[in-house]
Order: C-alpha cells, then structure tokens, then sequence
C-alpha cells in the first residue's frame, strides 16, 4: 500500500484556504448533528463577538500560540508543529480546561513556561469565560452562557489554526451522568473525535495511569464526531475530543476557583497531560504524519 505524505505546500494551501474566506461557510459534508447547540444563547463566535463588542478582557478572553518556525535551508527540511490543542469553553465555561490544555501542550499553566524543559510543544487556541460566579444574584449573566457549541465555532484564529494541523486534541468538560460514570466513580473521561487511532492511543495511555475511560461511539451527544467540530477540521479531517467529567477536573486541583486552578495542579494532573502527550508522540509516530 503507498504511504500517504503531506507536503509543505500542503500546508501552506490549507491555511490559505482556511484564511482566505469567512470561515462560517463550510464545504464539509453534512453530518448528523449529535451537540445540537440547544440552550446556547449565542448561535456562533461571531454572534458573540458582536453583541459583546466590550466583552473582550473582562467578560472573556482569546489565548493562543503559533510556534514561529522558518525553513531557509535549501538541501534539508526543518521540522513541523504538527498538532495543536485546543479549550473551546475554557475559563470558567468548563474549569480546569484551559489549564489542561496548557499543560498538555507543554507548559506551566503557572507562568508559561515550558514543562518539561526541552518536551515537545504543541500549538494551542482557548476561549475562556471570565465572569466571576455570583451564587447570591442568579440574574448576573454566567459563564456558561459564553458556551458556543464546537460545530458552530467560526472564530477565524482557531479554524486556521486547525485547518493547518494535521491534527487537533479538544478539551471539553461533561458530567457524570452524560457520561454515564457510575456514582461510585464519577471521574471519567469520554474519548471520541473522528480519528481512530488517536482514539486508540488516547484510550490506553489514560487508562495505563489509571483513568477512567469511556469509549465515545457510546455517548453520541459527547463524541465530537461532527465533521464541523473544530477537532475534525484539520488537514486529515480528523482529530480527538476529550470529555471531562466535573469530578475528574476537579481531582486534578486543590483549589478548584478560577485563580486558584493555575498553582493547584496535583500529581493527578500531570498523570493525565503526561499520558495525553504520549498518545501525541504515538499519532504523531504514524505513516500519515511525514511532512515533505
């Protein structure tokens, strides 16, 4: 069988076509919606941006890193970020998936830095919510209403970002019962995405560190199987989504706040970005990976 390579100008194409249009409008073939997006007050990014013009730096934040890379050598190729990670609904929108995402792109969720020094690093993108939770005014707008479902995701920097990876890891929080964790073990993690090795990988190197895993073909609602999700919307057309549940990420904490997340990280969360990265080392390792 002949090996499938990915050329530079493969990747060059990809972000000027991701770039080049108004990324709302999608070529990828209709799939069955399984995150319909019901009870989202805002229909898009887009329409979020709009009606929250002032929102930016106090009601919610965009963070990510493109790694600078040039290639002027004439006889050899230089290497290539090959996957990015992502926190579409980080912040307080789904605690402690920023961190994680951080963390699993290989830095300190403290103050950046690189961990472990001289580790891979992975591209990462993140939407954060910034509201600060108010339990005595109900009123008070929330966090969960800056959730955009990931298949309505049309922020321009993420979809480039994603369109010219050959892979994506999507972080997402879920609880217990969607996922269907028993009450005696609440803490689990739902793996999908449309890529089945990725899945694979993901699913043995959690489990190898003792996590909880559920396979995402069980819970269609979670399985980030739409190809619009981001996750999928790579140069492969296919990547892994994470479902967190609420008690898994706040295992990995001792203060589960919004400040306190960023030190509190415990053994438990390194054991869980350590594994995910080894998955990445793994996929990254496959015949469909070599960028010439």
């Amino acid at each position: 069988m002949a090996t499938s390579h990915t050329t530079r100008r493969t990747v060059l194409s990809a972000f000027a076509a991701a770039t080049a249009a108004p990324l709302l409008t999608s070529t990828w073939g209709a799939g069955e919606a399984h995150a319909s997006g019901i009870g989202d007050k805002y229909h898009s990014h887009t329409d979020l941006y709009t009606k929250l013009p002032n929102g930016e730096g106090t009601e919610y934040t965009r963070r990510y890193r493109r790694h600078e890379m040039a290639d002027d050598d004439m006889a050899l190729s230089s290497p290539y970020i090959r996957t990015m990670i992502m926190a579409m609904h980080g912040g307080g929108i789904e605690p402690g998936t920023s961190e994680l995402c951080l963390g699993i792109a290989g830095y300190d969720p403290r103050d950046l830095t690189a961990r472990p020094a001289g580790g891979p690093v992975y591209d990462y993108w993140m939407f954060e919510g910034l509201r600060k939770p108010s339990q005595s005014n109900p009123g008070v707008p929330s966090n969960r209403e800056l959730h955009v479902t990931a298949k309505n995701c049309d922020d321009h920097v993420a979809l480039s970002m994603a369109a010219s990876s050959l892979n994506v890891l999507s972080l997402h929080g879920c609880t217990a019962e969607q996922a269907g964790a028993p009450a005696k073990r609440p803490e689990a993690v739902v793996i999908g995405g449309r890529n089945t090795a990725f899945q694979r990988y993901l699913t043995e190197e959690l489990r190898a560190a003792g996590f909880q895993t559920v396979d995402g073909a069980t819970k269609p609602d979670l399985n980030g199987d739409h190809v619009r999700n981001p996750c999928n919307r790579t140069m492969l057309g296919k990547g892994g989504q994470l479902e967190l549940t609420t008690e898994l990420r706040r295992s990995m904490f001792k203060t589960f706040s919004q400040t306190g997340r960023r030190t509190s990280y415990n053994d438990a969360f390194r054991k869980f970005t350590d594994a995910c990265r080894a998955a990445i080392i793994r996929l990254e390792a496959g015949p469909d990976q070599v960028i010439r």
